[in-house]
């Protein structure tokens, strides 16, 4: 679940309402383990806890701003095909120009409930569907968050491609993810007053808040699945706990786009997570799109424990229901 609040600079903040968030947790289906990413979440739900993530690039505002987010988030199943998350983030805002005040506070919280609605291990493919709340009035105005609360409701997949022929066993360790959401904030506009310093005149400002489509996937090999599933390549142990993926993650103002426009902002996140028993590490590129999504190649990287597999009677057992052995990320045929 969306660990991550980093959004494309202040005007971006503005029309996308909503931030690029982070995946978390990991999801097993078969011989397939999908792991957490980090520009979108993943199609699964577990007992997960995000910290920290950080990220650090320049937004596209004229002139550009330095954010760096750090953020955490945690998940927590309620049964086993049901779970709710929280997270949030601190961000700092550098202006470029240092005649200028930077500022630094809280994101809004966010809540996400998120529901496994299909999995099939034959086919390594999974579907689960979710709802986020951002709750408005809980992070600072000054770093962008809003006083209104969105709604996003998402449909997340994923797909591995272990049930490919023999002829094409070399792809067999690939897999795809996405995720599409629909972003609707709870306040269609937001009315300013303001009067001239020089007339005195009064005179209204009208913003329109705009719903927002988030759509996103990612392409990934799992070096750990070709060893355990389809050939052991006598490869060093740290390479074969690697999956190198590539991830885009992209919003584009729908409806309400009055004040915003339509055009599609978001990035591309080339990267790589090595995945242990217990945790995982991972660390991508952020990649802007356009001016619009920001000025430079940025850097997101994450510390993931897998609470499920830490402590699968304790902590990381559904609240209601049996608990289950755990699943390993190395899978055996």
């Amino acid at each position: 679940m969306s660990t991550r609040w980093a959004c494309a600079g202040l005007s971006g903040l503005a029309v996308a309402l909503v931030c690029v968030t982070q995946g978390s947790a990991h999801e097993i289906v078969g011989n397939r383990f999908f792991p957490a990413t980090l520009g979108i979440d993943d199609p699964g739900v577990n007992d997960e806890l995000a910290l920290p993530t950080v990220d650090s690039f320049h937004t596209g505002d004229n002139p550009p701003v330095r954010q760096h987010d750090i953020s955490a988030e945690f998940s927590k199943r309620i049964t086993e095909d049901f779970a709710i998350s929280f997270g949030t983030a601190y961000t700092f805002l550098d202006m470029m120009d240092s005649t200028l005040p930077g500022a630094n506070g809280f994101q809004n919280l966010e809540t996400t409930f998120k529901y496994r609605v299909y999995k099939n291990p034959e086919h390594e493919f999974v579907m689960s569907v979710g709802l986020t709340v951002e709750w408005g009035g809980t992070g600072s105005s000054s770093v962008g968050a809003e006083a209104f609360n969105v709604y996003t409701p998402t449909i997340y997949f994923g797909k591995g491609m272990g049930d490919l022929p023999d002829s094409l066993s070399w792809l067999r360790p690939a897999s795809i993810t996405g995720q599409v959401g629909y972003a609707i904030p709870g306040q269609n506009s937001t009315t300013t007053a303001s009067i001239d310093p020089d007339s005195g005149d009064l005179s209204f400002d009208t913003e329109f808040h705009p719903r927002v489509l988030n759509w996103g996937g990612t392409i990934q090999y799992s070096m750990p699945y070709l060893k355990s599933s389809v050939i052991d390549l006598g490869l060093p142990d740290f390479i074969n706990h690697l999956i190198p993926l590539v991830e885009f993650n992209m919003q584009t103002p729908v409806a309400n786009t009055l004040t915003s426009g339509t055009l599609t902002t978001g990035t591309i996140n080339p990267g790589v997570i090595w995945v242990g028993n217990t945790f995982q590490l991972g660390v991508e590129a952020l990649i802007p799109i356009n001016r619009q999504s920001g000025s430079n190649v940025g850097v997101i990287g994450q510390l993931h424990f897998f609470l499920d597999d830490i402590d699968p009677r304790g902590i990381g057992r559904p609240l209601f229901g049996p608990s289950t052995a755990p699943a390993s990320p190395f899978a055996r045929n």
